[in-house]
């Protein structure tokens, strides 16, 4: 009798008739009931569950009398825990997609290591340098399976994952989920590290040419019993569950090519080894048939198989891989669009391809074409003449895109549309209800063209007169006269068509509308010349309403005696300002580039405004494309610029507008020493946008500089404030008596303020936001009876008092900087300084909570989530104080006693004050490991004997007794328990309020 067996049949005389009172599992042990709960059902665990608890119990670490963690001892009671784990994984035949499916990564992960441990894998040897063909077959198996999972769990953690919704902030649940997800995120770094090892071995395992073996229920079992005898027995391959060399090779071969599918995004060679390995699997799935003893997901490997066809299509075009997308998707690489269409027209009359990747097909070619490629706008119209007359057919409504295309319909375009409706119908073989509805379209697109002449090509064609019955063709003819009362229409439509006059209304008309959609300069002064040979009492320029020039050079251009060219000039100029509006800049060039040439020839005044307004344009690209990026403008643009600032030429109608950009500009481009020092005189004293930049230009400059030195920011301050400034409007009432109106703003200053806001959101360099917001919270804590101060950084360079103080709008103070720190964080949303700002603009106006947000959010972007540690200038002891304050407002009186002890001098009547409170909002005794100053936690203590609280006692008395925060350690260990608990707190705090 073996030790295992004597030390059972001693336990079972000893037991008394009624079950012991210990834990399920240990019952489930001393009974042998594991084959009895597998084959049980509900309300018994299912066997995953029993896996995981088994581990959990094998793996719990022990406590000691001094409540130091231990790990898990090595003795019977564990191992024969781990070994009923490996029994249920047996019984489950090791199948990867159920234990994957039902068990975490590191419950998985903890599995198979025990697993490679019961399969003589010596611990610690890498699998890439075992000789597979060398081990026993159980051996070999275990070490493929291990692999097989490793590259299998790398793929799935690349799929994107839906988050759960989260529930109310439970502390210790997510404490519970954070630390399984940093496990999990360890195993995967570590199995990431050794990918390319996994591959190697499975590559290795394609090469082995016998059957395996891998543990059963029995063969662990006598492993337990007798490990000499099993591995003898193993090693002849006479025990275990069977499986086939093929069927190995199969498994292998789908999960290589998912993990090489998953790389070959960022090296595209892969992918044609993942279509060997898919196209390998395919194969061995039909020679192996249903003698599968794990099933591979056949939908997901074809999708794998048609991805590949697509991303690494074969040599051979006799080979299955020649399907529609792999045609469409060389097609688009190589540019050959023709066969691109000729494909569309053979899958509208056999479908094939869904209707999403057609359309997805034909946006590609939409934003080809819109990136310069004109030649793409005839493939577009063809593409979408054939997506459109699939989707008739198949009983779709036709898309927008159709009719935009369609709105110039030409003698072309009614010729490939026909071709494409005679190719995606046989009208002998084809449905009733396919040919009513090709019928219909026929009809209503004659119904929709105006003119006739298309209307007889589409009515004479052989498969309108095959579709459509006689009846239905004079119907036609009768719906075209209403609709056409002077129109003569017989009953032959082909005299009728030729016989019909042109309207010279009608013309005009469509001539108008082209004028209207047009943005090709060429194209809308053929259609003025037109339009004025037609007729000379119109003023064209009216035509759209849309059509706007401002008023600065509407004057000059309506002044133009020449008519055509007035029209030009300023349809041209409107389109162009347009166009620019909605950053459209290639056109808005083409457009203004062809005004400059007119009028060069005849007015040097509409010369420079073109001029300044191509300026404009030209900063407007920049900033919209590579200076984003942070690319510097051009050496000729900011000469450009300097030279609008600087121009003298009288009389030349300017937009305000022009040189407010033009200050922005050399402010986001650090042109201070410009802008301090060679701006004319002049030019300061007449524009108020040059002054500002000036100023600030000025006091960026000057910051690090002596303090006496800042005359610049005094000269600025004294600007805003008269900005931000209210004058009084007084009526003198029949009394004599004067009675107060009502305030406005003032006219004193340079801008309006809301001329300022608009300017400062041009800006785009963090020196200049940080400067001017700084002066208006500067400006907003000037007043003496305010409470809630703002900080910012430079407060100090502002003069401290206003001489007339009543006279400033502090509501609008206040206004402008909500505005402008929300516009500054959408230009970097990690300016500590800035978030500290927003949060006490919400901690003024009583948003606790929102406050929070920030304070936490300003430092975590310090200090990478709180993993180093907060710089003192950013939590300092006013932030800190207004935390405590928000918390405590929001009755988590924990938390305020935690943040008591991270001012310089712990605040311990706030701390204890809050403490006493027993109506607290957040988790309490979940907090106490983030207490590590003594004297709090005892009185913690006290205050749960003398309430009689004995379980939150304890906690406390457990925290105390850590000993880390032993007050007779060295200072260095004191302050890394403390960082350390800080960290912890803060984290946690930011998963509450983010």
């Amino acid at each position: 009798m073996s030790v295992e067996a004597a030390d059972r049949e001693a336990a079972t005389s000893s037991r008394p008739c009624t079950p012991p009172q210990t834990s399920w599992f240990e019952f489930l042990l001393e009974e042998s009931l594991l084959e009895k709960h597998l084959k049980k059902s509900s309300p018994d665990p299912s066997p995953v569950q029993l896996i995981v608890q088994f581990l959990e119990q094998a793996s719990k670490p022990l406590v000691n009398e001094q409540n130091q963690v231990q790990p898990p001892p090595d003795n019977k009671r564990n191992r024969i825990l781990k070994l009923l784990a490996l029994k249920v994984a047996a019984h489950l035949k090791w199948d990867l997609d159920v234990l994957e499916k039902s068990l975490s990564v590191p419950v998985l992960n903890m599995l198979l290591n025990e697993l490679l441990c019961v399969s003589k894998v010596p611990p610690g040897t890498k699998h890439v340098d075992v000789d597979l063909a060398s081990l026993p077959p159980t051996t070999a198996m275990a070490i493929l399976l291990y692999n097989r999972w490793a590259i299998r769990t790398i793929v799935k953690s690349s799929f994107p994952v839906k988050q759960a919704k989260p529930g109310p902030p439970q502390l210790n649940v997510m404490n519970q989920i954070q630390q399984e997800k940093e496990v999990t995120e360890n195993i995967l770094k570590v199995l990431k590290e050794q990918a390319a090892d996994s591959i190697l071995v499975l590559e290795g395992a394609l090469k082995l040419n016998k059957d395996l073996y891998i543990h059963t229920i029995r063969t662990l079992d006598s492993l337990a019993m007798e490990p000499g005898m099993v591995n003898g027995e193993t090693e002849s391959s006479t025990a275990g569950f069977s499986i086939s060399t093929e069927e190995m090779q199969c498994q292998v071969c789908y999960d290589l090519g998912a993990i090489y599918f998953q790389q070959g995004s960022t090296n595209s060679a892969l992918y044609e080894n993942a279509r060997e390995k898919f196209f390998r699997t395919k194969e061995l799935i039909s020679k192996i048939g249903s003698s599968l003893h794990y099933t591979i997901d056949e939908r997901r490997l074809a999708g794998y198989c048609q991805a590949c066809g697509v991303l690494s299509p074969s040599s051979d075009d006799t080979s299955q891989l020649a399907t529609p997308y792999s045609r469409i998707h060389s097609c688009l690489r190589s540019g050959n669009y023709q066969e691109l269409v000729k494909i569309f027209l053979e899958d509208n009359l056999t479908p094939s391809l869904p209707v999403q990747f057609r359309q997805s097909v034909l946006r590609e070619l939409f934003q080809k074409a819109q990136q310069g490629d004109d030649a793409l706008n005839e493939i577009c119209f063809k593409a979408c003449a054939c997506n459109s007359v699939c989707d008739v057919i198949q009983g779709r409504p036709v898309g927008v895109q159709f009719n935009q295309l369609f709105l110039k319909p030409t003698k072309e375009k009614i010729d490939f549309l026909l071709e494409v409706c005679s190719k995606s119908i046989n009208v002998e073989t084809a449905s009733e209800s396919s040919k009513r509805k090709m019928a219909y379209f026929l009809k209503n697109l004659c119904l929709g063209l105006e003119d006739l002449q298309l209307v007889f090509m589409i009515s004479s064609h052989e498969l309108f007169i095959a579709l459509l019955k006689d009846d239905e063709r004079k119907l036609l003819i009768d719906q075209m006269r209403k609709r056409s009362p002077r129109v003569n229409l017989g009953t032959k439509l082909i005299t009728s068509f030729y016989d019909i006059p042109a309207s010279a209304s009608v013309n005009i008309g469509q001539l108008e509308h082209q004028l209207i959609l047009s943005v090709d300069p060429w194209r809308i002064r053929q259609i003025l010349i037109e339009l004025h040979g037609m007729t000379s009492e119109r003023q064209f320029w009216t035509v759209s309403n849309k059509w706007e020039v401002p008023n600065v050079y509407g004057n000059v251009i309506l002044g133009i005696k020449d008519n055509l060219t007035r029209d030009m000039v300023y349809i041209l100029m409107a389109k162009g300002l347009h166009c620019s509006a909605v950053k459209d800049f290639v056109h808005a060039k083409q457009l203004f580039a062809a005004c400059l040439e007119l009028v060069t020839e005849f007015s040097p005044k509409l010369r420079q405004v073109m001029l300044n307004e191509m300026l404009l344009l030209d900063i407007y690209t920049h900033e919209a494309g590579a200076g984003l990026s942070g690319e510097r403008p051009p050496s000729d643009l900011i000469s450009r610029v300097r030279g609008y600032l600087e121009m003298r030429v009288p009389d030349i109608p300017l937009r305000q507008v022009v040189a407010e950009e033009c200050v922005s500009f050399l402010l986001n481009w650090r042109e201070n020493e410009y802008l301090t020092m060679q701006v004319p005189l002049p030019l300061i004293q007449t524009n108020p946008y040059v002054k500002l930049g000036q100023l600030l230009a000025a006091t960026c400059k000057d910051l690090p500089g002596p303090k006496e030195s800042r005359r610049a920011a005094k000269d600025l301050w004294e600007v805003v404030v008269q900005i931000c400034s209210v004058s009084s409007q007084h009526k003198r009432g029949n009394e004599g008596r004067v009675s107060l109106i009502k305030q406005r703003e003032s006219t004193l200053g340079i801008m309006y303020r809301s001329e300022l806001l608009s300017f400062i959101k041009k800006l785009r360099e963090p020196l200049v936001l940080t400067t001017i917001l700084s002066l208006f919270v500067k400006l907003h804590n000037v007043r003496e009876d305010i409470v809630n101060d703002i900080t910012a950084e430079h407060l100090s360079i502002w003069p401290s008092s206003i001489p007339t103080l009543q006279s400033v709008d502090f509501e609008a103070v206040a206004v402008t900087i909500k505005e402008l720190v929300s516009y500054a964080l959408t230009i970097n949303s990690n300016n500590h300084f800035w978030l500290i700002i927003q949060a006490d603009i919400y901690f003024a106006t009583n948003q606790y909570s929102a406050a929070l947000h920030y304070y936490l959010q300003a430092g975590a972007v310090c200090s990478d989530f709180f993993t180093k540690m907060v710089p003192p200038d950013v939590y300092t002891d006013q932030v800190i104080k207004r935390m405590i304050k928000c918390c405590s407002l929001l009755n988590c009186h924990t938390q305020v006693a935690i943040l008591c002890q991270f001012l310089r001098e712990v605040d311990y009547k706030t701390a204890f004050k809050a403490l006493q409170e027993q109506n607290s909002h957040d988790a309490m005794d979940s907090y106490y490991d983030y207490i590590w100053d003594i004297t709090i936690l005892e009185y913690l203590t006290y205050l749960h004997h003398k309430r009689g609280e004995t379980d939150k006692r304890q906690i406390a008395i457990k925290a105390i007794g850590q000993t880390e925060l032993n007050t007779s350690n060295p200072e260095e260990v004191l302050q890394l328990a403390a960082q350390r608990r800080k960290k912890k707190f803060l984290q946690t705090m930011a998963q509450l309020y983010f």
